[in-house]
């Protein structure tokens, strides 16, 4: 199964535009997928202290951290969806590590195993962003935040390996014309049938 995460409160916003493609896509090759919509589904990003305290055992009280577990237990596949803001990504998402990839689930860690990814199933995963910089900038001059930490180091931790992994970014979201929209949402597609992404 294929898991799209996606990360943007606004309908309206050319995010969204995407996750409608990657549903379009999945959709016309027949692939089975489920949406993980955080902010739809009012994912609470903040943890408590009431968390905290079973925190390090890798237990969750939360039944919505629970279903998001169970449907990335089934997938191969992961897509995240999410704009650049403050030159990385969204609070939201990263509060969807703090609380989903607990131990005992995306890694172990213990006397003899000081750290080990489990996600090793996930055969690919694709990482999607928008934001008012270039991908030239995000790389250059600000450290390259998707690519050296997202990927290379979180994913990377929890067993994805950056070999399987894809950036694919959309600069300039707000300068550029409808067309130049249209244009990035029809190559995504055509990346999706030609087996590139």
């Amino acid at each position: 199964m294929k898991v799209i995460i996606y990360t943007h409160p606004y309908q309206e916003s050319f995010n969204h535009a995407i996750l409608e493609q990657m549903e379009k896509i999945y959709a016309e090759q027949g692939q089975d997928y489920q949406v993980i919509d955080l902010y739809k589904d009012n994912f609470q990003p903040v943890l408590t202290a009431e968390q905290l305290k079973i925190y390090s055992s890798g237990k969750t009280s939360d039944p919505l951290v629970k279903h998001y577990q169970e449907l990335i237990k089934q997938a191969d596949e992961l897509t995240f969806v999410y704009p650049i803001w403050w030159h990385n990504y969204p609070a939201m998402l990263k509060g969807f590590f703090d609380r989903v990839m607990l131990h005992g689930f995306a890694y172990e860690s213990n006397d003899e195993i000081p750290w080990q990814g489990l996600l090793t199933y996930i055969n690919k995963c694709t990482v999607i962003t928008t934001s008012t910089i270039t991908k030239q900038y995000l790389e250059e001059e600000c450290g390259n935040p998707i690519q050296n930490t997202f990927i290379n180091r979180t994913l990377a931790d929890v067993g994805i390996s950056p070999e399987k992994s894809n950036w694919i970014h959309y600069g300039k979201v707000d300068l550029t014309p409808r067309e130049e929209h249209d244009k990035f949402l029809d190559n995504l597609s055509n990346l999706y049938k030609n087996g590139q992404k």
